[in-house]
């Protein structure tokens, strides 16, 4: 599975948000269940960031951000994140 989430960022907070994101997803990656993960910003709207994980499974990704530490470093970062549905099951790939 995949989980997306969209950040909206503040142009003065830009640099300290990627260093604050990166370490969460170094903490992230040492998670049981995880493949993979990004930080990526849009090129048309460079307020609009987003976190993409792929994991073996939802149960991985939930149990992930459940634990001390990456609630120590994720979930201040919350109040930037937009408000949507983030865990996708991959239907297809190529």
């Amino acid at each position: 599975m995949i989980a997306i989430t969209r950040y909206r960022v503040p142009g003065e907070d830009a640099d300290g948000f990627a260093a604050r994101m990166t370490a969460v997803l170094g903490t992230l990656s040492a998670s049981p269940g995880f493949r993979s993960g990004r930080l990526a910003r849009t090129v048309d709207d460079p307020s609009l960031w987003a976190l993409v994980t792929e994991w073996d499974g939802a149960g991985y990704y939930r149990r992930a951000l459940g634990t001390y530490e990456v609630r120590l470093e994720f979930i201040p970062l919350a109040a930037l994140a937009v408000d949507e549905p983030g865990a996708y099951e991959i239907v297809s790939s190529a």
